[in-house]
């Protein structure tokens, strides 16, 4: 057993469910061979408790560094900020600092609130809408975090618990109370998402959604939206945290032409280091002059220090157009790969979220791509979030990896089919995630 095995059965006698984030969790990509712990992380290389080294072809720390790990620069403010102290009895200038560069930005905004992460700062946001508008029905679609005001989607009437919705977002613990306060819709359900209007839209606060996923929106849906949710008189709240800063500068909206009364940011704005914002109108953020909302750690200084040399790195490399050459390159390789080998794929998403999906046996499929690039020293599932970091020298060396691996696994397949493959894993077969609600 290795050293990181033996780690994460500990951990698992200490902490309910191994890990912090399910994201996070070994049983999402290869149980018992997945190396689990970093012991370093520089550009998208992780050596892990071994003395492993791997090259990163999966989520750069689900999302968070986009620059990729321990950048230079952001490293370099925010060791300097921590010299100096990053708390004290008084308010950090960053801070300040931060929200002026966030509105100068985005104009259309003027209010700034400040968290560290991303389940805090979707919760804020809600609670400044539902403070601003008086009312208490909040409509999602998409991802928003593990608070109640989320989970209670997952209350789902009599028949609660079941988790149709959500799959694998169980609402234990939320109270039931709670039951109907949170709707959902699919996005670019046109009739669906106007039904909800006309049944609850005098009483809704808000919508608050991911306004891209898997691919740019079309069909003016999010200009719908929000007219909509306007003409109800509720507030419309963008979540740009996974999406924010790599498709666009800023955030998706500025590329769509669809602005919020709010926008939420948090993963990639601090490459790393916890930092979280929601930026909206005077108008539609007012509820925060009345709402308890505070925290101490909301006031240190690394958080704001990261978050504004991030952005100003990102502004200066157009880091987003460097992701989307990666993605687009990552899903050619994927493409060609499966097509000379046999292999049934289906590759999809934005280039920046870049994944694809196996046919006949998805999950086994996917694992065996997992164990056997690990073998070749490579974190790879099927998705990546590109990074500054990727460059064409590891972009060529993961393509041979993607075409060694495609071929091993189309021959494992012509060998045995699924029974040949559940042994060539070695090992049980990963987790399936959680679906959005977002497509």
């Amino acid at each position: 057993m290795t050293r990181s095995e033996e780690l994460y059965n500990h951990a698992k006698q200490r902490i309910p469910g191994g890990t912090q984030l399910l994201s996070k969790r070994p049983e999402q990509f290869a149980p018992g061979q997945w190396p689990n712990y970093a012991v370093k992380a520089n550009g998208c290389e992780v050596w892990d408790l071994d003395g492993n080294h791997y090259y990163d072809m999966t989520s750069n720390g689900i999302g968070s560094c986009l620059l990729g790990y321990a950048d230079p620069d952001v490293t370099r403010a925010v060791v300097k900020r921590v010299e100096n102290g990053s708390m004290s009895t008084l308010n950090a200038p960053e801070e300040v600092a931060l929200a002026d560069r966030l509105v100068e930005i985005h104009p259309w905004s003027e209010y700034v609130r400040f968290a560290r992460t991303g389940g805090e700062i979707c919760a804020i946001a809600v609670r400044i809408a539902r403070a601003t508008t008086g009312r208490d029905l909040v409509a999602i679609c998409g991802y928003h975090g593990w608070s109640d005001w989320y989970l209670a989607a997952n209350l789902a009437g009599d028949h609660a618990l079941d988790g149709q919705l959500l799959p694998g977002l169980a609402p234990a613990g939320v109270p039931k109370g709670l039951t109907g306060t949170t709707l959902t819709f699919n996005f670019g359900d046109f009739e669906a998402f106007d039904r909800l209007i006309a049944e609850y839209g005098d009483r809704l606060a808000c919508i608050i959604m991911e306004p891209v996923r898997n691919k740019i929106p079309k069909d003016d849906f999010l200009s719908h939206v929000k007219s909509s949710i306007h003409k109800a008189g509720g507030l419309l709240l963008f979540d740009e945290i996974t999406i924010g800063w790599r498709l666009n500068f800023g955030g998706s909206h500025l590329q769509l032409g669809v602005t919020p009364d709010i926008a939420i940011f948090a993963k990639a704005m601090g490459n790393g280091h916890p930092i979280a914002a929601a930026i909206g109108t005077k108008e539609a953020m007012d509820g925060a002059n009345d709402s308890f909302i505070s925290s101490t750690y909301w006031t240190e200084a690394v958080g704001p220090t990261a978050a504004l040399a991030a952005i100003d790195k990102m502004e200066k490399t157009r880091v987003w157009e460097h992701a989307a050459y990666v993605g687009t390159t990552v899903q050619k390789d994927w493409t060609e790969a499966a097509s000379r080998h046999g292999l049934s794929i289906n590759c999809s998403g934005v280039p920046c979220l870049a994944h694809f999906d196996f046919e006949g046996y998805p999950l086994e499929l996917k694992t065996l791509y997992t164990v056997l690039m690990l073998k070749e020293g490579f974190l790879g599932n099927t998705a990546i979030y590109p990074t500054l970091a990727h460059t064409d020298e590891i972009l060529a060396l993961y393509r041979d990896k993607i075409d060694r691996v495609f071929q091993k696994i189309a021959a494992t397949l012509k060998e045995g089919g699924k029974d040949a493959v559940l042994e060539a894993i070695g090992g049980p077969v990963c987790q399936s995630g959680f679906k959005r609600l977002i497509k």
